[in-house]
């Protein structure tokens, strides 16, 4: 396992959260088209916006994949060259 799968494993058990809830190269992807799409601030703030949508909605790794479709309907709907570069 890579340290970043160690990492997030770790977190993810001391926060109390299933392992398999967390994909972590679903997450990645996002942040780095939010980082590109709107500002790079943007990335870990939707990270956690996710996050807490997801756990409001059961916390579940369905609940995760759900949260990610609608921020990346957002992303869909986004003007070409929106991003603000900060």
């Amino acid at each position: 396992m890579s340290a970043l799968g160690e990492w997030v494993d770790e977190a993810g058990r001391a926060l109390g959260l299933d392992p398999d809830a967390i994909n972590v190269t679903e997450l990645l992807d996002l942040t780095r088209d939010v980082a590109h799409g709107v500002a790079r601030p943007a990335a870990p703030l939707t990270a956690f916006l996710v996050g807490l949508a997801a756990g409001r909605a059961g916390g579940d790794a369905a609940a995760v994949a759900r949260a990610v479709g609608v921020v990346r309907s957002l992303l869909a709907e986004r003007p070409a060259g929106a991003a603000d570069g900060g």
